[in-house]
């Protein structure tokens, strides 16, 4: 753990992991499909968490991240993507992804909002560079901020073609966070940050933050953009 990553910092970004896992809870309950699974699955979903807790607190993440590719790319968010690719790929999670509540997908945006707040905290601290905060390139708040309200419009008849749009704009602002936070981490294709470049990601726990929860949403807009491509005159759930 680094020094500049203080005790409340650690307990807020805890207690942010564990609000997305309560919001995972809420999308696997809100199909009948998965409603049975939910528990067995959220519990898979923490054994990840513990297993990326102890790499990161035995600092293999930190002491190599000279490395090529970054060991928390090859151990942390590559395992991740596969796992999605294997459940948009096979029909039958195809299936159980297309049976998800919209709502509860929209809804998983609002862990962007704990997520900012916590970075910002974190460049005020010194371990993270401006550049990736609001107050630098990423706007990402402006999803989590705007999910609540795309619901209350969607609830109320908002066209699936807006709320298309809407996901399509917030997946944009996820990709540029990401791309900001990988370019600004010490590491051979440095190209941001190096008057402070982006340590805390790779420490405990933020670097949650790229294993667990940016996987999380953006598994939510792909899910919610396969829905309304293929059904857009899907009732409202």
């Amino acid at each position: 753990m680094l020094p500049n990553i203080s005790l409340s910092i650690t307990l807020f970004f805890g207690l942010t992991t564990l609000f997305c896992l309560f919001l995972v809870y809420n999308v696997l309950t809100s199909s009948l499909q998965t409603r049975k699974r939910a528990l067995g699955i959220c519990v898979g979903f923490v054994a990840w968490i513990i297993l990326q807790a102890i790499i990161t607190l035995k600092s293999v993440y930190m002491n190599n991240s000279d490395v090529f590719p970054p060991r928390i790319i090859i151990f942390g968010v590559f395992p991740m993507l596969v796992f999605m690719i294997i459940l948009f790929i096979l029909p039958q999670t195809r299936k159980i992804i297309d049976s998800l509540s919209i709502t509860s997908l929209l809804y998983l945006n609002i862990i962007r909002i704990p997520v900012e707040i916590a970075l910002y905290v974190l460049f005020l601290n010194k371990t993270i560079p401006e550049i990736m905060t609001f107050e630098g390139r990423n706007f990402d708040i402006l999803a989590g901020l705007t999910a609540p309200i795309i619901v209350f419009f969607y609830k109320k008849g908002l066209s699936p073609k807006l709320l298309l749009a809407w996901h399509f704009a917030a997946l944009i602002l996820l990709v540029n966070i990401v791309f900001t936070a990988i370019f600004s981490t010490p590491s051979p294709f440095q190209k941001f940050g190096f008057e402070q470049p982006n340590v805390a990601i790779l420490s405990f726990p933020i670097s949650w933050l790229p294993t667990f929860i940016v996987p999380i949403v953006l598994f939510g807009h792909l899910a919610s953009i396969r829905i309304l491509s293929k059904k857009p005159q899907n009732v409202i759930s």
